[in-house]
């Protein structure tokens, strides 16, 4: 989700693209990168609306997440963003730097770093 890097049409990168996915296809887990900047705030409300919609946050340094994913992390939507680097380009040690500087509680930290992705990719 979100811009794309080349330059190219950024449109198949817009979140209301995931709807129709969503709907047709219920059980569908669908994990969605990038966090969908600068479309955030859709890929927020399509998360929150669809229980199978996942954002997840490579390609961005925590110290660049947009303000309404992190009060959206802090709140409603604990359970419902993924961490993500882009290794090789940006390393997980690179994104997670600044993790502190956002006042994520242990628990929502534990959410976005593990948790989440153990329920989503069934690895518990």
């Amino acid at each position: 989700m979100g811009l794309t890097g080349p330059l190219s049409t950024s449109e198949t990168g817009r979140p209301i693209h995931i709807e129709k996915i969503a709907l047709d296809f219920p059980e569908l887990k669908i994990v969605c990168g990038h966090i969908g900047y600068p479309w955030h705030v859709e890929m927020i409300a399509f998360a929150t609306k669809f229980p199978n919609v996942y954002i997840d946050t490579s390609a961005y340094k925590s110290k660049r997440y947009p303000q309404e994913l992190v009060e959206y992390m802090k709140k409603h939507g604990k359970h419902k963003v993924l961490f993500g680097s882009n290794y090789p380009m940006i390393t997980p040690k690179a994104c997670l730097a600044d993790l502190e500087s956002l006042g994520l509680t242990d628990e929502v930290r534990e959410c976005f770093l593990t948790s989440n992705a153990k329920k989503v990719f069934a690895l518990e």
